[in-house]
This record gives structure tokens, sequence and C-alpha cells, in this order.
């Protein structure tokens, strides 16, 4: 396979790529292993605010509109397509995948009390409602929840040392999103950040995770090295790929279709890769205007427009773009030594093309 991602000029408005069919295709099935995953509640307990945050009752109880997490489920997807793509049984994958969502939302938890955040996925956070120290148990209570769901991998034509070795990655991976996100808290306080700093810390805080899911589902469709090496490159790729984007839309979004305001992430001081670059390479009158700006504790609209121009004067939104492209192509590269079928390579290449070029 010659993988070949082309890209949109950054400045010419297009529409992105709708949300590929992987999603849907396990959709339910991830749905069906996160309910037996997490216990019932009896509304006043662990469980409960459990359940709000995944989206399945409102903040009174009552059952949601909309089902599971209501996010994307990226990682637990990415784990179900990398089993089926090798000839797998994805029904023996799907404790890991549920594991992956679970520690995925636990984090989310934690991050919303570090960051202040009053919303998520358009309903208040945990924190919000219900004070920090109930968000920190029910966070805390998540990643254990998590932990026991993948340990149901074992049995059936998984071995227990494989099952083992599924659960040691998964605990790695999570370890390392946790030092990604000491380091992000970090670079908080610091303006000496350097673009390759940042591309390391987000192979933690958000490629780890992604990375794990591709890896548990090679391991849990077979042991080959190739396949399971090829996979781990392209998970470490698309994680890089989708971060960027992210901090790409975070900035320059649609707010109509983000659902956030246009520079957000600027507005909130946060110092995402295009902020990072300009750091490292605005010089003289810019470079001083950056520091005065991150300097304060709240930005003005001014603040936040000069930012915009010093970013666009070094080329932030260009390389933001091109780093997002080289991801990509490494992604699809990635699986050139495995013999996947057609379905399979069709399916890689429109997640990476949606993972790239999204909207939202």
């Amino acid at each position: 396979m010659s993988p070949q991602v082309t890209g949109t000029p950054v400045n010419q408005a297009t529409p992105g790529p709708e949300l590929p069919g992987l999603f849907a295709r396990y959709r339910n099935s991830v749905e069906e292993a996160l309910t037996r995953s997490v216990p019932e509640s009896n509304g006043d307990d662990l469980f409960f605010p459990l359940r709000y945050h995944l989206g399945w009752v409102d903040q009174y109880g009552a059952p949601a509109e909309s089902s599971m997490t209501q996010g994307k489920a990226l990682r637990p997807t990415l784990c179900l397509f990398a089993c089926e793509a090798l000839a797998a049984d994805t029904a023996r994958a799907l404790p890991a995948a549920a594991a992956l969502e679970l520690i995925h939302n636990f984090s989310l938890i934690h991050d919303d009390i570090q960051d202040q955040d009053v919303e998520r996925r358009h309903q208040p956070t945990l924190w919000r409602l219900w004070g920090l120290p109930r968000a920190l148990v029910a966070g805390n209570g998540l990643q254990s929840v998590g932990d026991l769901a993948i340990l149901n991998v074992a049995g059936g034509e998984v071995p227990p040392e494989r099952a083992l070795r599924v659960s040691q990655i998964l605990t790695e991976s999570y370890i390392e999103m946790i030092q990604g996100q000491c380091l992000d808290l970090d670079f908080e306080s610091r303006t000496e950040i350097v673009a390759g700093e940042y591309l390391q810390m987000i192979a933690y805080k958000t490629g780890a995770l992604i990375r794990s899911g591709v890896e548990i589902g090679v391991l849990l469709a077979t042991d080959d090295p190739v396949a399971f090496n090829a996979f781990s490159r392209f998970g470490s790729s698309i994680g890089r790929a989708f971060q960027i984007r992210d901090d790409f839309l975070g900035i320059w979004g649609d707010q109509a279709t983000t659902g956030k305001p246009a520079g957000n992430d600027i507005r909130r001081r946060k110092k995402t890769f295009p902020v990072v670059f300009a750091l490292e390479n605005a010089g003289g009158n810019s470079r001083e205007e950056l520091l005065r700006i991150y300097g304060q504790e709240e930005l003005t609209d001014p603040d936040v427009d000069n930012v915009l121009t010093i970013l666009e004067m070094v080329g932030a939104q260009k390389q933001s773009h091109s780093i997002t492209e080289t991801s990509a192509q490494e992604a699809l590269a990635a699986l050139d030594p495995i013999a996947l079928p057609a379905w399979a390579k069709y399916e890689a290449e429109s997640l990476v093309d949606f993972l790239a070029h999204r909207e939202f």
C-alpha cells in the first residue's frame, strides 16, 4: 500500500470529513461492554456520578437522551478494529475496549478538576455539580472499574498470561498519560518550552492510551510481533495527529462546529502546539508581546487578536497542519508490513483522514 494523505491548504475553508463508519460499526458493542463493566447505582453511591459522567443519566438520575459517553469512543474503536483487522473475533476484545474508555474517562474527570472546567459534552462537570472531593473519588473509582474490566479478557481463547500482558500494557500506558499531565501542568508556569518537549508531552498524555488500544487489540488477535510493532507505530502516529489537530481546532476551529469560541485556547492561556511553536520561533517585540500576554491572569479581546497575529506571522498554523499531515502519512505507512484485508485498509485510511482533517 502506498499511502497518500492529501490535505487542504491551510487557509482554504472546506468541510472536514464525516465520522467514519468504523465508529458506528462497534458502537453498540462498546455500549454493552461498558454497561456490563459499571455497576448499577442506588442514586446515592460511588457509581451514580460515574454513570452521569458517562452520559447514561442526568444529574437527577433520569435516563439521558443520548447514550454512552457522548464522545467518539476513539480508543475502544481502535482496539476492536485492530483485533478484527487481524481476523479475530472482536468479542474477546470487548472487555479491553470498555476498560480503555473507562480509563480515558477517569482522566477527563481529573482534567476537569485541574482545569476548573465547568462543562463537558454540554453538561455540567462532576466537580461543578458535587464538589471537588466527590469528583476526585469518582475519578479514582472509575480508574478502579477500568482496572477490573480489563481482567475480564481472560478465559476462552485468551490464556491467563496474555490477559496479564494486556493489563500491564493498559496500566503502563495510563502511567504515561499521568506523566504527560504532570508535564502539561508544569508547562503552565513556563515560557521556555520548545516544540520537541511539547511533542513528547502529548506522546504521553494523549498518545499512550491511543497506542495501547491498538496494541491490546493486536495481542488479543495474534502473537505476531510484526503486527504488534506495526500497529504500535500506527497508534503513536495517529495519537500525535489527533492531538495536533485538536490544538489547531482550539484556536482556528469554527465555533458553530466545535461549540467553542474562536481562539478559545488562547483566551484560556493554554500552551498548545501553535503557541509553543510561536514562543520558540518569535523574536523581538513579538516574543515580548507573547510573554506579556501569557503572564497575565486574564486576556482581553485585543490580547487574543495580538496572539493570533503573531501565530500567523511565525507560521504556527502552517506548521501545525504540516505535523498533522506528516503524522497521518506515517500512520498509514506503519501498516505496510502487514497483509491487511481490503476492508481494513479502507477503514484505516478513512480513520486517518478523519483524525487529520476533522472539524470537531
